[in-house]
């Protein structure tokens, strides 16, 4: 077996360190660390401009051959987006899937998705959930009374978030919504102006502001009408201790257990719910802390890693998404 001391690229179109909000960047920085971590050496392959503590940092550069921009010495190099000219890599290698893919499009045989509902939807069993960094998280605050707002962090834009849905929820919830992730007004994917008081949008937030919203949230409400591949979201959200009110699509049965939240979709039946849901901040935070944290996610990896290197194929033919992830059924 190949898999002690390896030396790991880490590939991804982000650059680093996070700014701002930066989910799959933040993912791919805390798989870094945690490997770090756990004896092995990893290098990064981002965009000019990078910087790392723990890591060496290589600038990427389009239309260059993979052989002349990955270190000689790699054992192998994790992609976090497919690859063009594959064959040019040189190395063992795997690719994430970190979103949802275009019906028929094939995938690499070396891909591992991020759930085990967004695998099954590609075909396949194989993935390794998302894990942060919850050290880097600063304090919680879960002995304290929660304030009397619900968030909602997801880039708004997006019509399969639903934030429409969820301003709808709160307002019959009769509380207050903090919206991170979009605008009041918006014209990117079609005109919406919000002129409800009780919802205050902070636009693309991160850092310390970010987290002083989610450590004093009354809980998270994410109403998305797609299959979810993950949802970082809900995870940074119990970290904190909030309960999660959403939709049961995609990933979000695996992340919210009964005990953690309220996952239908109906905006009058989640908004009664959230007014009859008690709930446990330090399960809700333990959750997080026990399944989704880096160093089980890095751990996980080193399992795909050692079959890689030692010659295996994730599958036998490309997966490919069988359906599309267009939206789903909510009722306003």
């Amino acid at each position: 077996m190949r898999e002690s001391h390896l030396h790991i690229v880490l590939v991804n179109q982000a650059p680093i360190p996070v700014f701002a909000y930066g989910g799959t960047e933040r993912v791919v920085w805390d798989l870094g660390k945690a490997l770090v971590s756990l004896g092995h050496r990893v290098s990064y392959l981002v965009p000019k401009g990078s910087h790392c503590p723990f890591a060496e940092v290589f600038a990427l550069r389009a239309g260059q051959r993979w052989d002349t921009l990955i270190p000689a010495d790699a054992d192998l190099v994790h992609f976090q987006f497919n690859p063009a000219q594959p064959a040019t890599i040189g190395k063992p290698w795997l690719m994430t899937q970190h979103g949802n893919s275009r019906v028929g499009e094939a995938l690499p045989v070396n891909t591992v998705f991020v759930s085990a509902d967004h695998a099954q939807r590609h075909g396949s069993s194989l993935h390794v959930h998302n894990g942060l960094d919850w050290d880097a998280y600063g304090p919680t605050r879960l002995d304290e009374p929660s304030a009397d707002y619900l968030h909602f962090l997801a880039k708004a834009a997006w019509s399969v978030k639903n934030v429409r849905g969820a301003i709808r929820t709160a307002s019959r919830a009769e509380r207050r919504l903090e919206v991170l992730g979009g605008y009041r007004f918006n014209l990117r994917r079609g005109l919406r102006f919000t002129l409800s008081l009780r919802v205050r949008f902070h636009g693309m937030v991160g850092g310390e502001a970010k987290l002083a919203l989610l450590r004093h949230s009354s809980g998270l409400l994410f109403p998305v009408r797609w299959h979810e591949p993950f949802g970082l979201a809900v995870i940074e959200s119990l970290y904190f201790g909030a309960p999660i009110f959403a939709t049961p699509y995609g990933a979000l049965p695996e992340l919210v257990g009964d005990e953690n939240g309220v996952l239908l979709t109906s905006s009058q039946a989640l908004a009664d719910a959230i007014g009859h849901f008690v709930p446990a901040r330090r399960r809700n935070h333990a959750r997080a802390c026990e399944l989704f944290n880096a160093h089980n996610m890095a751990r996980r990896y080193l399992n795909v890693y050692a079959w890689v290197l030692n010659g295996g194929q994730l599958h036998a033919k490309p997966p490919a998404l069988r359906e599309a992830p267009s939206p789903l059924p909510w009722t306003d």
